[in-house]
């Protein structure tokens, strides 16, 4: 049954017309009428989702568009309280009245006890929230992950002793697993189809939406000649989930939430209002109910969080599971995680002023954010393959050149070359400034094109390696640690020219036939090619 086939003799959609669409019929097609001489021939990846994309309308500043902008702020929100740790930890651990407190240095064993039990927290409470997620909805998630983080930030900031304060730096990690596999649900699942690579992006983002104000609070609070210098920026760690537990009350659920949960009127309605700009007859919600059931009727499997076979025992889903793998491990382990020891490594390059060091470390959050925000802003045109291959190798050369002019420096003893060190430190931020490119919007957009995105969370117990064993090894062995990410960075960008699906631009259910090809990498890279007349409609899908 095509769509229009189900239209009412009025010619409008109602829901119980979208309720007799099974997952058998076909979703809306491309048109074939008389071509236009003037028209155009495009390649594109979905012909059938390019042609409903382009004859649907969502008035970007109407009142339903400026909710959701609102309903996705919420979940940038649950970004910014995790990547308000990564700038805090590193500042904090700088302070003297916190090294009075609790003498832990700013390398070696103690210090990885404490970056890796929050990373522990958040391996042992993935699962947990998976399943939460999927029971509560992604709200409800999203508040008790809000509520468990306030918690931890209450004990961390109370602490006169290093056990306290790695209790709190688990419980921080548990909470910050709950946000962090519900709010990049909820925002893929509630952005058109042509705004999620933009509005996932920008979810991803809020880790400098954290970052930064951490850098700057930090900076400020160094002045304070108290334990209130550290406890401060400790007690701000709450004020993003403040804003989260308001603003929950006030968003839409997730349709795809409400539909896996027997409220199909309440998804669809969310569609029609805020996907289809209130028209009933849009195509492009035609298409996306479609896709909807058929996902949902696929992959019941993950609500079983303990159960892999699926991803294992099949072609497809090993194919998938590798997406998700890849993106976890090297998103994570790409020398990103360098930045939990800015202090130490500007320290080498011969910044010892601690108010220096905090200086630098809120710049190379604001220039690491630049980076970032602009490849959101380019997410739902931006190929993801050529971007991972072509980021994780100049991301290498960066490594490189920083560690390369770090040996320059060491061979220099106290006589630091300024003109070496400021080279360092150069290459270093634009390190930052590229991998942030590469890989900051994706990783919240490439898992959830490849598998739902609770599996995205059992990838995190890779990272315990990289913030366990980074404080031991610089302490250990200075600059050189470097070198391995110099290294890894350039397997990792072979690895994603062998086995990196393109999923931009496609429909899951166009993914699924995909992934079920012999080679998905070279099936991914096949397009479709449509005719375009002069006022923008698809009038013609073409045979390749």
């Amino acid at each position: 049954m095509s769509l229009h086939q189900v239209t009412s003799q009025n010619g409008d959609f109602h829901d119980k017309d979208f309720k007799s669409i099974s997952h058998h019929e076909t979703v809306p097609h491309v048109s074939k009428t008389a071509v236009d001489p003037g028209a155009q021939v495009k390649d594109v990846r979905n012909a059938e989702l390019y042609a409903a994309i382009q004859e649907s309308h969502i008035p970007r500043w109407s009142r339903r568009s400026i909710h959701l902008y609102f309903a996705v702020f919420i979940s940038f929100c649950c970004a910014c309280a995790n990547g308000y740790d990564g700038s805090l930890m590193t500042a904090v651990l700088a302070m003297p009245h916190f090294q009075n407190t609790f003498h832990s240095g700013t390398t070696g064993p103690k210090v990885s006890v404490i970056f890796s039990l929050y990373t522990v927290g958040a391996m042992v409470g993935a699962p947990f929230a998976a399943v939460l997620s999927d029971k509560l909805g992604r709200r409800r998630a999203m508040l008790s992950g809000s509520i468990v983080i306030i918690v931890g930030m209450v004990i961390a900031a109370t602490a006169k002793h290093v056990a306290q304060f790695v209790v709190a730096r688990f419980v921080l990690g548990f909470g910050i697993a709950i946000m962090t596999v519900a709010a990049p649900a909820y925002s893929i699942e509630i952005a058109p189809p042509h705004w999620r690579g933009r509005c996932t992006g920008f979810y991803n983002c809020g880790w400098f939406g954290g970052s930064i104000p951490a850098a700057a609070v930090t900076y400020g609070c160094n002045n304070i000649n108290s334990n209130l210098s550290w406890q401060l920026p400790l007690i701000l760690q709450a004020f993003a989930c403040v804003i989260v537990m308001i603003g929950v009350w006030f968003i839409p659920e997730s349709p795809r939430y409400l539909m896996a949960n027997g409220r199909e009127e309440e998804a669809i309605d969310f569609l029609i209002a805020y996907h289809g700009g209130g028209d009933s007859r849009s195509k492009l919600v035609a298409l996306e109910i479609e896709e909807m059931r058929e996902n949902i009727k696929q992959d019941g499997i993950d609500k079983v969080w303990w159960d892999y076979r699926p991803l294992l025992l099949s072609h497809n889903g090993r194919w998938r599971m590798a997406q998700v793998v890849m993106i976890g491990v090297f998103g994570q382990f790409s020398g990103n995680g360098l930045g939990y020891f800015n202090t130490v490594i500007y320290d080498n390059l011969g910044v010892h002023s601690v108010p220096q060091q905090l200086g630098y470390n809120l710049l190379n959050s604001v220039v690491s954010a630049v980076g970032a925000l602009t490849a959101v802003s380019l997410t739902d045109r931006m190929p993801r393959r050529p971007v991972l291959i072509f980021g994780t190798l100049v991301s290498a050369a960066m490594l490189g050149i920083n560690s390369g002019l770090s040996a320059k420096l060491d061979s220099q003893g106290e006589n630091v070359s300024r003109s070496v060190a400021q080279g360092a430190l150069a290459a270093y931020f634009m390190f930052n400034i590229i991998f942030s490119f590469t890989y900051t919007p994706l990783q919240g957009v490439l898992p959830a094109e490849a598998l739902d995105t609770n599996i995205r969370a059992k990838g995190l117990a890779a990272y315990v390696i990289n913030t366990f064993a980074g404080p031991i090894a610089l302490n250990n062995i200075g600059y050189k640690y470097i070198y391995i990410f110099v290294g890894w960075d350039c397997v990792e960008a072979l690895l994603w020219y062998l086995f990196c699906v393109e999923s931009q631009g496609r429909t899951i259910e166009q993914l699924e036939w995909v992934y079920n090809q012999p080679n998905p990498v070279k099936a991914s890279l096949k397009v479709d090619k449509v005719i375009i007349e002069q006022d923008g409609r698809v009038v013609e899908k073409v045979d390749a």
